[in-house]
């Protein structure tokens, strides 16, 4: 009988493979934003991928929801012209994302 345990260790490589898979496409995005619409945005794409990284015992810094909601808000909310937000919240999902591939986050 499988116990939910097990049943969750033996799911784990997936998921961890999932995540990087994730990371990997969410960084080639950063990148080609980045290249797209210049400097500012590539600051912001690098500065905002230090976050999950900075804050090792904070939980809110390294969950997936905070920058999926910065990337939806900058979609319904800001003129198109602040691409930095965007690029901002991919390089933070990127950085949770390399977290949890990692077993960090």
């Amino acid at each position: 009988m499988t116990t939910p345990a097990t049943a969750r260790r033996a799911a784990e490589p997936v998921r961890r493979v999932a995540w990087g898979t994730f990371a990997a496409f969410l960084g080639a995005f950063a990148v080609f934003e980045s290249v797209k619409y210049g400097l500012p945005t590539t600051a912001a794409a690098v500065a905002s991928l230090a976050v999950p990284f900075a804050f090792r015992t904070n939980r809110v810094a390294q969950s997936a929801f905070l920058p999926l909601a910065v990337m939806i808000a900058y979609a319904l909310f800001t003129p198109v012209a602040m691409p930095p937000v965007f690029t901002a919240g991919l390089g933070w999902l990127t950085g949770v994302a390399v977290l949890r591939a990692a077993r960090r986050g």
